[in-house]
């Protein structure tokens, strides 16, 4: 396997579901300072909008959990 392809296979890894989770809880970040300013400025919409987008950041690494469970042993990095 040349290294070119298993770049590509990379996002497939439980390296690069490692590195998925970790920039999508990096979201997490943005999404709290948007509630404390949404609270702040008493903003009903932006405090909606946050809600989604940590609805979205929860999904999203729950998905990712999901697939570093169907990875197991068949990594694509290690063999």
């Amino acid at each position: 396997m040349s290294k070119l392809s298993k770049a590509k296979d990379f996002k497939r890894s439980k390296s690069g579901t490692y590195l998925s989770m970790v920039t999508t809880a990096f979201g997490a970040i943005g999404v709290t300072k948007q509630i404390k300013k949404a609270r702040a400025e008493h903003d009903t919409l932006r405090l909606i909008d946050a809600a989604v987008s940590a609805a979205a950041i929860v999904t999203g690494l729950a998905i990712l959990y999901r697939e570093l469970k169907r990875l197991g042993d068949d990594d694509v990095l290690l063999g």
